[in-house]
């Protein structure tokens, strides 16, 4: 069957997002994953997929209306944007370098956690952003200190979870979109199903047949479901590492970096060490206002002492670079390949 892959150029993607959704029988939609973590993959998706996924979102949103594209237009993320916009019957509007001062009240929009911090900087897009109806808000770890503070100016935020697998984000506010099924495995390995899940990953039958099984798509992620069915997301199963026969969860190290009032931005990784096995390494950049000499005092032993104060220290990272920024993929992810070659 043949496919189609979203151009990277906005007005083009609309435009073959539009044939694609009226067509009589539309190709397979491809979408290259942003290989934040590893080999980019070829993902699958049937226009029923999709359509499925902004039915159910614009459910659990209770409405329907335009939305500001501010996501690259060949990720599902981008395509979800423009495909709700078609079919509530607006034309999506694309948002240039990032600035929503073009934000008319009710309009939706989607954004990455990277791109609403940068927002909050500037008066005027926050005000931009009070009109939304919505943001999604999702393709990443959300820290609450950032959610707080835009829910405090007056945002309205939905934090979404999904991938490409499945059309995007399914899971609201924890919550799955209706149809969507959540399961965890015995090893803790978060599974999805439901009528937004992909068809398999082109040119790859093997790795298809390992992740697709029965329905449901194994995520690379570990998770826990409460009574009430809501979802925490506990990281990447690789996130948790074995540092001198340690088990080191990176998320809960990067979170308490986080919490650092020098700290802006963090990423922690495991990289190859011969004496520890896995060397847990952070990545961060500092808070602008502060003053380099101020700066010049966050190092490995304060970062060390820093995380020991509230996790074992052995889970401290041995090694911390600080960065003028972090590096992003063109979705505004953290991209981990260049800075494990920084390591």
């Amino acid at each position: 069957m043949s496919t189609l892959r979203p151009s990277d150029d906005a007005t083009e993607a609309i435009a073959q997002l539009r044939a694609w959704l009226e067509v009589d029988d539309p190709d397979q939609l491809l979408i290259e994953t942003s290989g934040s973590t590893g080999r980019p993959k070829r993902v699958l998706l049937s226009r029923t997929a999709v359509i499925a996924s902004v039915e159910a979102s614009a459910r659990r949103l209770g409405a329907r209306g335009q939305w500001l594209l501010a996501l690259p237009s060949s990720y599902v993320a981008g395509v979800q944007v423009v495909c709700r916009s078609l079919l509530a019957g607006h034309e999506p509007v694309v948002v240039a370098g990032l600035d929503l001062t073009i934000a008319q009240d009710g309009q939706f929009t989607s954004l990455v956690p990277t791109q609403l911090h940068r927002l909050l900087q500037d008066e005027a897009q926050v005000d931009a952003l009070r009109r939304l109806h919505t943001i999604l808000l999702g393709g990443g770890p959300i820290d609450p200190a950032l959610r707080s503070r835009a829910e405090d100016l007056g945002l309205r935020l939905v934090s979404t979870y999904g991938a490409s697998e499945t059309a995007g984000g399914c899971v609201y506010d924890g919550l799955p979109l209706d149809g969507v099924a959540l399961a965890v495995g015995t090893d803790g390995r978060l599974r999805i199903g439901g009528p937004t899940v992909f068809d398999g990953y082109e040119g790859d039958p093997e790795l298809t047949d390992e992740t697709l099984v029965d329905g449901w798509f194994l995520t690379s992620d570990a998770g826990t479901l409460d009574e009430d069915g809501r979802l925490r997301v506990l990281g990447r199963i690789d996130d948790v590492v074995v540092s001198g026969g340690v088990n080191v969860p990176l998320p809960a190290v990067a979170k308490r970096i986080r919490e650092h009032p020098d700290v802006d931005a963090v990423e922690v990784l495991g990289v190859p060490d011969e004496e520890w096995g896995t060397r847990v390494v952070a990545f961060l950049t500092l808070v602008s206002t502060r003053s380099s000499q101020g700066s010049s005092l966050l190092n490995q032993r304060s970062v060390r002492d820093w995380v020991a104060a509230v996790h074992p220290r052995a889970w401290a990272p041995r090694q911390v670079v600080v960065l003028d920024a972090l590096p992003l993929l063109i979705n505004g992810k953290v991209d981990r390949q260049a800075l494990r070659g920084q390591a």
